[in-house]
């Protein structure tokens, strides 16, 4: 059992969709599971002094890890210009060169508070570095016809889903990059294996209006539409993007209850404009936020994102009230973990005991008080003040070992560099 002990503020949303503030409160995790909140005292635990601020541990909806090394290198391009840039050099990606890209991002991730991961890649088996830094990962070979034949990305599929049976921390997922990466033949084979392996899909959906078009050329029809002809539309589909659907295709959505999935950062970066709707999906789906790949986004900071949501979409609508600091935190945690079908997100009796504790020292968040508190965490806070990061009740981040994983992300991001500078960059 572990104790996190005398909180200054836990701060949680509820599940009737509220955010609550307590003071001076612990939280008592057992087995992996939270226990108690409120006043704990019990002798027989591993006791953790907080001190700070605890939240629900960040989940991210959507990100491609690996691509921290290609973090600012292309820039000042739309999306299909960019993708075939970096298409280029990911050709000449070898499986090292991933891990070590995944392991720099899943660092990175962590430091910045963040529990759990929804990564879409190229990547080798990860099981073995999220078993070793405590972060749970939902991975998936990426569907991408041009890049390998669908039968050899199926096959990878199967064997990860077989190595990952006794991972406490791994899940597999489907991991189609978009509807028009991939032929019709390719959308029916993962319809197939969505029903027969029980997974969960995630995809790019209505990134771009480049990509409406080509898929209503294709099929006649709007890539949501798309998928929901295909039977790839339902409650364990993850749509990523969004910015350019249809009010019917959004109906799609609200009946099917997909997740939807928000990445400001990268939208903006890229100029894909568009709208995304979330006034529309919040009030009958369930909205999560991602910080996408670090190509893009540029960070996996989801403290950062939650804060760009808010202002995007007030901006977007022209309504200073469409979205709160509130309902973004919900997005940013517990919403993450229920796209992903874990029992997450909350600091409450049942949940997972994933919490991440925040400093409050620093001059830029404060002064702190129970009515601004959360408006400061969205608006205020980075990942720079992440204290402690607990995942399944157990500590995978703190001062015990934050100057380990620095000098080990120096090294990693060393050996990044030769390998971008000698191979991918000539």
């Amino acid at each position: 059992m572990l104790l996190l002990r005398n909180c200054r503020y836990v701060i949680t949303p509820t599940e009737d969709g509220k955010v609550n503030v307590m003071e001076n409160a612990s939280v008592l995790i057992n087995n992996g599971v939270i226990e108690k909140v409120g006043e704990v005292n019990d002798s027989r635990v591993d006791v953790v002094e907080c001190g700070g601020i605890a939240i629900p541990s960040p989940f991210n909806a959507h990100t491609h890890l690996a691509m921290v090394m290609f973090r600012g290198l292309v820039d000042g391009l739309e999306l299909q210009d960019w993708l075939k840039i970096i298409w280029s050099m990911e050709r000449r990606l070898t499986d090292e060169a991933v891990l070590k890209g995944f392991e720099l991002g899943l660092i990175e991730s962590l430091m910045n508070g963040t529990a759990g991961v929804l990564d879409m890649y190229f990547n080798p088996n990860v099981i073995d570095l999220a078993e070793k830094y405590g972060v749970r990962v939902f991975e998936g070979p990426t569907f991408i016809d041009e890049f390998e034949d669908p039968r050899l990305t199926e096959n990878r599929l199967r064997n990860l889903v077989a190595a990952a049976q006794g991972s406490r921390l791994v899940k597999p997922v489907l991991n189609m990059h978009s509807i028009y990466a991939n032929s019709e033949d390719t959308l029916m084979r993962i319809s197939e294996l969505k029903e027969e392996l029980g997974l969960r899909l995630h995809t790019h959906v209505s990134e771009t209006r480049w990509e409406v078009y080509r898929i209503r050329d294709r099929y006649g029809a709007y890539p949501v539409e798309v998928l929901n002809k295909f039977k790839l539309l339902d409650s364990s589909t993850i749509l990523v993007h969004l910015g350019w659907v249809t009010n019917w295709e959004i109906e799609l959505i609200l009946r099917s209850q997909a997740t939807a999935v928000h990445c400001p950062s990268s939208n903006m970066k890229l100029a894909t404009a568009g709208f995304f709707p979330i006034r529309e999906l919040i009030r009958g789906s369930n909205v999560a936020l991602g910080t996408d790949g670090p190509g893009t986004g540029d960070s996996l900071d989801l403290f950062k994102e939650m804060r760009l949501t808010v202002l995007l979409q007030r901006n977007n609508y022209w309504d200073a009230g469409v979205l709160t600091a509130s309902e973004a935190l919900t997005m940013a945690t517990v919403n993450g973990y229920r796209a992903v079908g874990l029992r997450g997100g909350l600091i409450a009796p049942g949940y997972l005991g994933d919490i991440t504790v925040l400093d409050t020292s620093n001059p830029s968040v404060n002064p702190l008080n129970r009515l601004n508190i959360i408006n400061n965490l969205v608006f205020s806070f980075t990942g720079n003040a992440v204290k402690y990061v607990i995942i399944n009740g157990e500590v995978a981040y703190g001062p015990h070992n934050r100057q380990k994983l620095i000098e080990r992300a120096l090294t990693l991001s060393s050996e990044l560099n030769e390998f971008i500078l000698s191979r991918l960059l000539h």
